[in-house]
């Protein structure tokens, strides 16, 4: 069957391609040869699917259930196989196979359609929460990982050139510009945390309950793997007057139960809510922008 990438797919890296890249263009093709080359049988598609990979359903040839991932290069599918090597399955997704060539992944099947985020909000961070402790380990010796000072560099160069002149984005580039700054200056661990972690990168599985998937790996504190998750259904919190004072019981109920300090937790959630508002708003998602900025705006 014809492997074609979902529309979701193809307009995420529409946005975020650089100028003559033909990844997704070839990506049907890399899709069917990485599949034959495994002796795959391809079940399905997953929809609508993520923003960053393409993600098949497969069953290997002795007809055990597996997913296949692929994902262009900036995506550093690398970096995430080393990471799922080094976790082992603790915690995370099993990787099925360690010695490839071809940039593709093949995983352990988890249940695609049901994440942490379909139960109740308190009970979803609980669990959330307990599977990230668990890939919060020491990186392995000689590691090639990105460390948290490297990519959020990068990322308040971009901050700092989107800003522009507009006073309202400013007033918030600033401050989460000026606790990176603070927080990099003395960082209590260097852990291998999974990058971008949120609820519905936990999916229910068989030989754990949950499991994570889909880690953009790098090497910091704990706190920054923390925040993205104090955002996790930004939405509802908007929707609610009591949004604010949900977020600050809802970073101080973290940091608590994970044992990180509540003000770095803070710190992190600040900067990358900031740093993702002004993004969205780059790649032409003003919705999603300006909500993650009204969020930012409460911390």
């Amino acid at each position: 069957m014809a492997i074609e990438p979902p529309p979701r797919l193809v307009r995420a890296l529409g946005e975020t391609a650089p100028a003559g890249d033909d990844w997704l263009a070839q990506l049907p093709a890399a899709a069917e040869r990485a599949v034959v080359r495994r002796e795959l049988t391809v079940e399905r598609v997953q929809m609508p699917g993520g923003r960053s990979s393409l993600v098949v359903l497969v069953r290997r040839p002795d007809g055990t259930p597996a997913v296949l991932k692929l994902a262009p290069p900036r995506a550093r599918p690398e970096s995430e196989r080393a990471a799922l090597a080094h976790w082992a399955g603790l915690g995370a997704v099993q990787l099925l196979e360690t010695d490839t060539d071809d940039g593709a992944l093949l995983l352990e099947r988890l249940h695609p359609d049901v994440s942490v985020r379909s139960l109740p909000e308190a009970k979803a961070l609980l669990e959330a929460a307990g599977t990230l402790r668990r890939l919060w380990v020491t990186p392995p010796a000689g590691h090639a990982f990105e460390t948290v000072a490297e990519r959020t560099g990068r990322q308040a160069a971009a901050m700092r050139a989107s800003a522009g002149t507009d006073p309202e984005t400013a007033a918030l580039v600033e401050p989460a510009l000026a606790a990176r700054e603070e927080l990099l200056a003395e960082p209590p661990e260097r852990l291998l945390l999974h990058g971008t972690f949120r609820q519905s990168k936990v999916l229910a599985g068989e030989r754990m309950p949950w499991l994570a998937v889909g880690p953009d790996p790098v090497v910091g504190e704990s706190a920054f793997d923390l925040a993205r998750l104090v955002r996790d259904r930004v939405e509802d919190l908007i929707a609610t007057s009591s949004g604010p004072a949900t977020t600050r019981r809802r970073i101080k109920r973290l940091a608590e139960s994970l044992e990180v300090d509540q003000e770095r937790l803070r710190g992190w959630t600040l900067f990358r809510a900031v740093e993702s508002g002004v993004r969205a708003l780059r790649v032409g998602r003003p919705k999603d922008g300006e909500l993650l900025l009204e969020f930012a705006g409460w911390l």
